[in-house]
């Protein structure tokens, strides 16, 4: 097989993997600053310092950047909730605290992050329905935690367990969205507590159920 030319000491991939990360670093900046109406092709190929056929072989639309966009947010914040996992005690609180903390970082560090998953949750149907999607891919891993930290072996968990983490994750998503707007009166270091404070009673409680 023969090899990828290279150019500038990179492969024909590796620089549209280049450009395709330039275009959504622009598409972030743009969503995150100034609103989805901005999001053009040539405000996206201006702000990356791309000509448009590059935008063309990337992307159908705008659509296609929202979603790519969403979806490399929801994949930064599933590494950064995992590591958070992974360097915790192993402590019911400890675990909760760190992932959450992580998570919110992640969305309020950089808030041009959170505005895009407030813009793609409500732009059209499709991208309604991968907001939701991703919710529930969220849910699953904290269910899949949580069996595994309280050492649930049946080969069928209770529903309770996918239910409460639905609900968990569901309500900390709406609960976000309403603090960046102002409308819970909370620092960060307030909304990371009461937001492990749930999470463990309603992990705990469950584990109790499950174990009578």
């Amino acid at each position: 097989m023969t090899g990828q030319r290279t150019y500038g000491g990179s492969t024909a991939d590796q620089r549209r993997t280049q450009r395709r990360t330039a275009l959504l670093g622009a598409a972030l900046d743009i969503l995150g600053t100034q609103g989805i109406d901005k999001l053009t092709v040539s405000a996206l190929c201006s702000g990356a310092g791309l000509n448009e056929r590059y935008y063309y072989e990337n992307f159908a639309g705008r659509d296609a950047v929202l979603s790519a966009l969403f979806d490399t947010i929801a994949e930064e914040l599933a590494t950064a909730l995992l590591a958070g996992l992974q360097s915790a005690p192993d402590d019911t609180r400890a675990k909760a605290h760190a992932a959450i903390t992580a998570g919110i970082h992640v969305l309020t560090e950089d808030p041009r992050k959170a505005r895009v998953a407030l813009v793609v949750s409500t732009a059209t149907p499709e991208l309604r329905t991968r907001t939701t999607h991703t919710i529930k891919a969220f849910a699953n891993l904290v269910a899949a935690e949580g069996i595994d930290f309280y050492g649930i072996t049946e080969s069928q968990p209770d529903p309770l367990i996918g239910f409460r983490a639905t609900y968990l994750v569901g309500g900390l998503v709406q609960t976000l969205m309403a603090w960046l707007q102002g409308d819970i009166p909370m620092t960060r270091d307030e909304l990371v507590e009461a937001t492990t404070d749930v999470f463990v009673l309603l992990g705990e409680d469950l584990a109790r159920e499950i174990r009578r």
